[in-house]
């Protein structure tokens, strides 16, 4: 596509658009075009077909591309992005060392500035909504839907319900009072939905998880909890309660299709059974693992089982493509070379958990995550005629593989494009991140973040010294 385009795609108004394919659950659909007025898809079909039936629209050609539902990133943490950094060679359960100091240094500016800074990330990776599993930052939470807004990004977006440290097992009825304020706030937002949180089972009292988990349903939201991630996690469960956090959960009526489990890394037979006999959903957190984890999710066994999954960042990096590939590429590792399976899903599942089960994970699987008559128009332009993806003979496990964001060249968010080439179209990308560089020094500076290892380069340099003594 050349500038020109740009112009045309960001045009007001409905839009034929007729890539080289589509891409639908089935597959990638050659010669396929698709139909967007009022932010949705209005038609989905053969290019002839749509173009029969709308005379009046010209269509916008699109040689070279295919277009793709947008990633959903089913775990993230966007007021960390100051941080993510911090991460690296870290021993697991950061959060107690870096996030929860890192969060707790943040004003509304820099809780904004960061929140967008990770919004516009993800937009460049090719995810058109982030599920925010709730800020410990002391500011309104409404901060953080402003930055998404003003980013251009779809957020599902939590609110921490935290009680349990209050020291005793009683009613806190201001907690469920902010809880429905929170779900009724942002009711008919087209880019903001409301979400539950709760960092850990530990973290509420039972009358809290049980009372969130029935708010939510009712109002078809869900109720996000970092699960089984950690192996002293479910230590302390076991001492607490006598039962593992996902057991724990299900004794208190938490478990059901409004919990989004994150992570569940560490998980026996009976926690697989759990989670498929309640139709709960499992955001699956590969680079976390490799990060900072103690296990892998059984995600190939889930899936199995028929849990619902999406695939999340946890904050790690906001890259669609890398993120498909390393949810294959860690079941392999964990589990498909010991078992001789070299398929481990192949390429078509961890595009499905990326995009539609990802939406579905997050609450929003009847809204976004397919090309479909009706969905909001959540989409990505990919090409498709790059060294990488051109000859293709099995282009779902190409963009698993060999996908990257360099080769997308537009997302749009409610039918509104919202990136063209990496770069956001309608506010000043560099600028914010100028910006968020001047506030992450100071922020970092002033926060009491322990790091158990130095930098690689003073890593390096230490070794280094080592060895000079040894050969002394």
């Amino acid at each position: 596509m050349n500038p020109s385009d740009r112009d045309v795609l960001a045009a007001p108004g409905p839009l034929l658009l007729a890539p080289d394919a589509v891409l639908l659950p089935e597959g990638p659909a050659d010669g396929w075009a698709v139909m967007i007025e009022d932010g949705r898809f209005q038609a989905v079909g053969p290019a002839d077909e749509l173009r029969g039936r709308y005379p009046e629209l010209r269509p916008v050609r699109l040689p070279g591309h295919l277009l793709m539902p947008g990633f959903v990133d089913a775990h993230h943490h966007l007021t960390q992005s100051f941080g993510a950094a911090l991460a690296f060679g870290e021993p697991s359960e950061i959060f107690r060392r870096v996030w929860v100091p890192l969060e707790g240094a943040l004003d509304e500016e820099s809780a904004y500035t960061a929140a967008k800074l990770a919004a516009l990330e993800a937009l460049r990776g090719g995810f058109t909504t982030v599920a925010d599993a709730g800020t410990r930052a002391d500011v309104d939470v409404d901060v953080i839907a402003s930055a998404a807004r003003d980013a251009g990004i779809r957020c599902v977006l939590g609110l921490v319900c935290n009680d349990a440290d209050r020291g005793d097992d009683t009613d806190h009825p201001d907690v469920l009072e902010h809880a429905e304020k929170h779900l009724a706030r942002y009711s008919g937002d087209p880019l903001v939905h409301p979400s539950l949180a709760v960092s850990i089972p530990e973290a509420a009292t039972e009358r809290t998880l049980h009372a969130t988990a029935r708010l939510a349903a009712e109002a078809g939201a869900v109720v996000q909890i970092h699960v089984n991630e950690h192996l002293a996690g479910v230590e302390r469960s076991l001492v607490s309660h006598g039962l593992r956090p996902l057991e724990h959960l299900h004794s208190v009526g938490a478990l059901g299709p409004q919990l989004l489990a994150a992570h569940a890394t560490l998980l026996t037979p009976r926690e697989v059974t759990l989670l498929a006999d309640t139709g709960t959903a499992v955001s699956y957190n590969p680079v976390a693992s490799a990060w900072k984890g103690n296990a892998v999710a059984p995600a190939t066994a889930l899936t199995e089982r028929g849990v619902r999954i999406g695939l999340g960042t946890d904050g790690t990096r906001g890259d669609g493509f890398r993120l498909a590939e390393a949810a294959e590429f860690a079941q392999r590792l964990a589990y498909g070379l010991t078992t001789g399976d070299s398929s481990c899903g192949a390429g078509w599942t961890w595009l499905e958990h990326a995009t539609r089960g990802g939406a579905d994970a997050v609450g929003l699987g009847a809204r976004t995550g397919t090309v479909a008559p009706g969905r909001d128009a959540d989409f990505l332009l990919v090409d498709v005629d790059t060294p990488e993806l051109a000859l293709s003979w099995d282009l779902p496990w190409e963009l698993v593989r060999r996908g990257n964001r360099d080769q997308i060249t537009a997302v749009f968010v409610a039918g509104r494009m919202r990136m063209w080439q990496g770069r956001p179209t309608d506010w000043d990308g560099p600028a914010l991140v100028r910006r968020a560089a001047e506030l992450a020094r100071t922020t970092v500076a002033g926060a009491r973040v322990t790091r158990v290892h130095p930098t690689s380069t003073a890593a390096r340099a230490l070794s280094r010294s080592q060895e000079r003594s040894t050969a002394q």
